[in-house]
């Protein structure tokens, strides 16, 4: 199935599950003598063209955000978009519209909710949303762009195609979702391919790197100029529990930490089978790679540097290690990564898990380990994720 299908069943299927909040967005008929307000049509059935206008980028860079809520009596916008100064009042009109504008903002893709009385919702009006399993709030997107096209944004390229695999879990004994990432023109071609396994973080789900980090499109644009070898791109769902939409909802018994006992043997023993029976893809470590950030990041280092005869290149993004969060340095010697070709870290200055990151490295050269580190701006956020995504692929299988 490719991107644009799974695009528009998203977007269907988010129309659905909002359609009561997306009627209440529809911009109200204009009074006698008033001017239209954003989009000002008779109130009817709205549709992705007549809907109210929010978000608006201004060529200043600023954005405007518009919610419908003739009821309520608070609304505050909230999220990356204040740039750690939210919560944000938001103002109503006589109409009942709340309205705030913000910025100018770096160009960058910003998410951000609008916070109704202590609860967290998305734009109704806004179809890009950051999706999350089950306990987690959706979040919405809006890209303020720059003077020039972003290394995340498409181009007319070759592009690959992403496809939706259902599979059978022994490891959870339930039905789970993988999404791959195929390289151009990999159904004409007849190569074999090696293979990244891209996980994500905490709170999200197996299309976080497509939806939230435009993978996708990082590695299209990468393979067009040269810089990116073809690779398959496997992302699975790290978390315990069953795939979305496909039964009904099964809680997978004694499954209570953010790190999954079941995930390594899910990985290993499923999905790395699955992948090569059903894929062309290159066997051995030379041509397997394992990434992720947060929580994924923990996952790939605490996975990777286990078993370095599975995996020759070992990537964590801000990783969940240390702490509270896995400590996996006492379980691997200095002599078994010997044969690794990148161990790589890497987590942004203002991130909460910079420290822990930092002893990390400390830790692993101490012992004699080589590892590949890098600090970088930014806090615990998806701006950090697709540039350290755009920066390390060129490194994997050359």
């Amino acid at each position: 199935m490719s991107l644009r299908r799974i695009g528009t069943l998203s977007v269907g299927l988010l129309l659905a599950a909002y359609s009561s909040l997306a009627l209440a967005q529809a911009p109200a008929a204009s009074r006698a003598g008033e001017q239209p307000g954003p989009r000002a049509t008779p109130r009817r059935m709205p549709t992705p063209v007549t809907a109210l206008a929010s978000p608006e980028v201004h060529e200043d860079r600023r954005v405007t955000l518009r919610f419908r809520a003739p009821e309520a009596t608070v609304v505050q916008l909230v999220g990356e978009i204040t740039q750690r100064r939210g919560p944000l009042p938001m103002t109503k009109d006589a109409d009942g519209l709340w309205t705030i504008t913000v910025g100018p903002l770096e160009p960058e893709i910003w998410s951000y909710n609008f916070r109704v009385h202590g609860v967290d919702v998305i734009d109704p009006s806004n179809p890009a949303v950051k999706p999350t399993p089950p306990g987690a709030a959706m979040s919405s997107f809006v890209q303020v762009p720059g003077d020039a096209p972003a290394f995340y944004d498409s181009r007319p390229v070759p592009h690959g195609e992403v496809r939706m695999l259902l599979y059978e879990s022994k490891a959870m004994g339930v039905t789970r979702w993988l999404w791959i990432y195929t390289p151009p023109d990999y159904d004409r071609s007849g190569d074999a391919y090696p293979v990244l396994y891209l996980l994500h973080g905490n709170g999200e789900a197996q299309n976080g790197w497509v939806m939230n980090g435009r993978a996708n499109i990082i590695l299209d644009n990468g393979i067009a100029e040269g810089r990116v070898a073809p690779m398959i791109v496997v992302m699975p769902q790290g978390h315990a529990l069953q795939g979305a939409n496909v039964g009904p909802l099964v809680r997978i018994a004694g499954e209570t930490s953010m790190f999954s006992s079941r995930f390594p043997k899910d990985l290993l023993e499923d999905v790395i089978p699955l992948v090569e029976g059903r894929y062309r893809v290159k066997a051995g470590p030379q041509h397997r790679a394992i990434a992720g950030l947060s929580m994924g990041g923990g996952q790939a280092l605490g996975i990777g540097l286990t078993h370095p005869t599975v995996f020759g290149y070992v990537l964590g993004y801000s990783a969940a290690v240390g702490g509270q969060f896995l400590n996996i340095d006492g379980e691997f010697s200095a002599e078994s990564l010997k044969s690794l070709r990148l161990l790589w870290v890497s987590c942004g200055r203002q991130d909460f898990l910079f420290q822990a990151n930092k002893d990390f490295v400390e830790s692993l050269r101490q012992r004699g380990i080589d590892v590949t580190y890098r600090e970088t701006e930014g806090a615990h956020v998806w701006s950090v994720w697709r540039h350290n995504l755009r920066d390390t692929l060129p490194l994997l299988f050359k």
